[in-house]
Order: structure tokens, then C-alpha cells, then sequence
């Protein structure tokens, strides 16, 4: 039971720290402005529990491929890395406002090319067509998906999942499954919630340094700890 609330309590306050600021987060409060939001926090959410479960999954099997040596020291090691990254961003980035800036540059060509030549009527005729939509199929509308899309594809390969993995690998997987998912769940709907307002308040600096202080405590934590064989 402590190891499932030690993974637990590791991966929530990781993820918190480090979707907080995210591009994922601005780009679920510039899609909220845009689109209904109960899809977009449905797209955004599907796409960080799946992606939560497979990189749990990935660290769970990893001690079954190489020793529990190894992965401890790997983990410990990508703790520390983590940590110099983000500190780094903290102190060298390009202004508070730069990732946002660059997420609604990306979006606001996407939203032109998709609906340059749209005319008002047709955009009547698709919101009654959407009213009429079964439930579960507007779950599977061009909206869900592509919010579902930009949130998997930006989080592959983010350091928020690679230290899940790490954390999966190191700790109880459950606790780390179940501290990512309200993670997610918590930083994504204050996303949708509060918009670009709320996002564009962010300061990416303190969440950047918070978040280093908090990989660099894991990876003390980490090599001070013993290997459980």
C-alpha cells in the first residue's frame, strides 16, 4: 500500500509540474475557445490516459528486460537529466509568453486553412446536423479527434512521458497510473475551463524552475534509495 501511494503522490506532483505550461495545455485552452469544450476536454483526456497507461507499461516491462539494476540507475539518471533540462528552460527561455505565442501561431493557421471558405450557413447546417448526432458519435467528430491528435503526438516523446516511464519502471505502476491520470485530468480541465486567460497568466519560468527542483529531488531521492531485487 505505500508503494502504491508513493508512485502515486511521485507521478501526480510530476505531472502536475510539468503539464502545467505544457504546449499540450495551451493548445487545450486555445482549441476550448474554438470548439465546444466538452470535446475537446473528451479529446485531450482520452489522449493523456492512453498515453499514461502506455508509458506505465512501457517502465513496467522494462525491469523484465533488463535488470532492476540497470533500470534503477537509468531512472535515476533521467531524474537528473530532467531536472538540468528544465532548469535550463527556466533560466535561459525565450519570455513567458513564448510557447504560448508559438502553440496559437500553429493553430491559428490550422483554423484559417480549415475554415477560410466556410460560409455561415453551412456552419448552421453542421451545428444542427450536430444537435441531431447520436451521442457517442459527436464523441467521434472531426473536434474529438483532433484534439485527441494534438495532445498524443505532442506528449510522444516529451519528457513528461519519458519520466513516467522512468517512474513506472522505479515505482508501484498502479500509483503512478493512477497519479498521471488525475494529473492530467486536474492541469487539461483547468485548461479547457479557464482559456487563453488562464493561460496566457501562466508564468513558464516558475513552473519550469519548480519543476527541475522537483526532478532533481526525485533523482537524490532515487540514488540515495536502495535496489530492490
Amino acid at each position: 500500500m505505500s508503494s502504491l501511494v508513493h508512485g502515486f503522490s511521485k507521478s501526480l506532483a510530476m505531472t502536475v509540474l510539468s503539464e502545467i505550461g505544457d504546449k499540450t495545455f495551451f493548445a487545450a485552452a486555445i482549441l476550448a475557445m474554438r470548439h465546444p469544450r466538452r470535446l475537446v476536454l473528451s479529446g485531450c483526456l482520452t489522449a493523456l490516459v492512453v498515453m499514461t497507461i502506455l508509458s506505465a507499461v512501457f517502465g513496467w516491462a522494462a525491469p523484465n528486460l533488463i535488470s532492476r539494476k540497470w533500470t534503477h540507475h537509468i531512472t535515476t539518471v533521467l531524474f537528473f537529466g530532467f531536472g538540468l533540462w528544465s532548469l535550463w528552460d527556466g533560466f535561459m527561455g525565450n519570455g513567458e509568453a513564448g510557447e504560448l505565442a508559438e502553440v496559437e501561431a500553429k493553430l491559428d493557421a490550422d483554423w484559417k486553412a480549415n475554415t477560410g471558405t466556410v460560409k455561415e450557413s453551412r456552419k448552421a447546417d453542421d451545428k444542427l446536423k450536430k444537435e441531431r448526432r447520436p451521442f457517442l458519435t459527436q464523441f467521434l467528430s472531426s473536434i474529438f479527434l483532433k484534439a485527441f491528435s494534438i495532445t498524443f503526438f505532442g506528449e510522444w516523446g516529451d519528457k513528461s512521458q519519458l519520466a513516467t516511464i522512468g517512474l513506472a519502471a522505479d515505482e508501484n505502476p498502479f500509483g503512478v497510473v493512477l497519479g498521471g491520470v488525475l494529473g492530467q485530468a486536474l492541469c487539461t480541465t483547468a485548461a479547457v475551463l479557464g482559456g487563453k486567460s488562464l493561460a496566457s497568466q501562466i508564468s513558464e519560468k516558475i513552473v519550469a524552475l519548480s519543476g527541475g527542483v522537483l526532478f532533481i529531488v526525485f533523482g537524490i531521492q532515487s540514488f540515495l534509495s536502495t535496489v530492490e531485487t
